[in-house]
């Protein structure tokens, strides 16, 4: 009992003591996105600093951020990132940004979706698009920030209900990219507002979970899981998906392929200190393994020696839970695993 004791005492002061100095991740091996939220950047006068810092911390290839109020602040900010620059519409401007790293990634073209009147409802935001190439293929990452707020029920028969506006912008992305971008690589993400968990008959997002021959959302383990690793922490609510399209689903397979809720907050002392200077919503990053498959094949007919099942953040779940799990066999082989259903 001491030893435990001892343990969680020496881990309390580790995490306490983490600073921005030990924040990471990405690597030079994996393609690395990451979705923020900066809530209407910048907050104050700290902000640019500390989110320079980050970006420059969390070295991933792509950001895909919203909200950002100040261009020529963040443009600063940049600047000052060795190997990066930043992307913004010039036209009509909703507060989406792309920060991508030129070393790595090889832009093809950019621009925005559903930028007519007709669009507007569903989209308060026009979706902005990023064809890029990483290590010689061809990705095209959606950003998009979707209508807030609303009372959690979806009524189809008003237009102006918010949880409606989320479907039809639901609706017109994934006829977009069944029509549009049929057998590319697609990343769709952003503050999409709302919950991919919730009931069938008020889930906005229904249509892309009905379709998981062709789309998962790599983050619904994290949605189903405990409250303290979600995106938007004071409602509680996870609010912030990364959504990838069936030609991925073989590289967030491989083993060191993860997605994660970057709890910022945990290496600024409080949520508070986070909150006050930089933003209300923690970022999400997704990184994919496009080595060699380092996980073991699936295992027909041997499920006798599965002896247990763990999900992303090492705890015991059903064998059939669907999303993300580590299988471990009685001979010391892991297994990674996409359960749809």
């Amino acid at each position: 009992m001491k030893k435990i004791i001892f343990f969680i005492l020496i881990s309390s002061q580790i995490l306490s003591a983490q600073t921005l100095n030990d924040l990471y991740f990405g690597t030079d091996t994996t393609f690395d996105i990451i979705s923020w939220n900066i809530e209407w950047f910048p907050k104050n006068n700290n902000t640019a600093g500390e989110v320079q810092e980050i970006l420059t911390r969390l070295e991933a290839d792509v950001y895909a951020l919203q909200e950002i109020e100040d261009t020529t602040l963040l443009k600063q900010v940049v600047s000052n990132i060795p190997g990066y620059e930043c992307y913004f519409k010039s036209s009509y401007y909703g507060g989406l940004a792309y920060v991508y790293n030129t070393n790595t990634i090889q832009i093809n073209t950019k621009y925005e979706i559903f930028t007519s009147q007709p669009y507007w409802n569903a989209f308060p935001r026009s979706p902005q698009v990023l064809d890029c190439n990483f290590m010689g293929n061809n990705y095209i990452i959606i950003n998009n920030h979707f209508k807030c707020c609303g009372d959690g029920i979806l009524n189809t028969n008003n237009t102006n209900d918010e949880e409606n506006r989320r479907l039809q912008a639901v609706t017109y992305l994934k006829q977009y990219i069944d029509n549009i971008l049929s057998g590319k690589r697609v990343i769709l993400l952003g503050d999409l507002n709302d919950e991919i968990i919730d009931n069938t008959a008020n889930n906005v997002f229904q249509d892309f979970i009905n379709d998981n021959t062709n789309y998962l959302f790599t983050d619904m383990q994290i949605a189903q899981s405990n409250s303290i690793d979600w995106s938007y922490p004071t409602w509680p609510s996870h609010l912030d998906h990364i959504l990838i399209t069936s030609e991925l689903f073989a590289n967030f397979q491989n083993f060191n392929s993860l997605v994660s809720v970057i709890r910022i907050d945990d290496y600024m002392s409080t949520w508070s200190n986070y909150e006050n200077n930089i933003s209300d919503h923690r970022p999400i990053g997704l990184k994919l393994d496009f080595g060699t498959a380092s996980y073991v094949p699936e295992k027909i007919g041997v499920d006798d020696r599965v002896f247990k099942v763990l999900d992303v953040l090492g705890r015991d779940v059903q064998a059939k839970k669907c999303g993300l799990v580590f299988k471990l066999y009685d001979d010391g082989t892991v297994e990674k695993k996409i359960i749809l259903q």
